[in-house]
């Protein structure tokens, strides 16, 4: 059994980030998945939606639901990350003055889903976006 799910992240729209995330963790208690797993992905994905609008002007989520793993598939068309490495680092951030001053981009993003999935894979091209690839086993 595969359960794909797919969604379009409206990029500068802080009143609907985090939708597609809460839809998930929906289907993840709907589906009898152990509340620490939903916790993660709902953690991870909410990071990565919160990413795409902050950064990137959007993009989409594909999660795949299996019994052994979940896996969530974010890509988008933004300015790309110049280096992943030093994006990693907590605290570091390139949101503008204007989106921390709202209370985002505190530079907790990526280090938080690295925290929270098991597998990480980041592909990022600067000028042409970036694709998260995050893996939760359920155990």
């Amino acid at each position: 059994m595969m359960i794909s799910l797919h969604y379009e992240v409206d990029g500068q729209d802080f009143a609907l980030a985090g939708e597609a995330s809460s839809n998930v963790k929906k289907v993840l208690k709907q589906l009898g998945v152990k509340p620490d797993i939903i916790r993660r992905v709902a953690i991870a994905m909410y990071e990565g939606e919160m990413n795409m609008v902050i950064h990137a002007n959007g993009g989409i989520a594909d999660v795949e639901i299996t019994p052994s793993k979940i896996v969530i598939i974010m890509q988008d068309t933004g300015p790309g990350i110049e280096d992943i490495e030093l994006a990693m680092k907590e605290g570091y951030s390139t949101a503008p003055d204007a989106i921390r001053e709202m209370g985002f981009g505190a530079g907790m993003g990526l280090p938080n889903i690295k925290k929270y999935t098991d597998q990480l894979q980041i592909i990022s091209e600067v000028g042409k976006g970036t694709r998260l690839e995050m893996t939760i086993f359920v155990k």
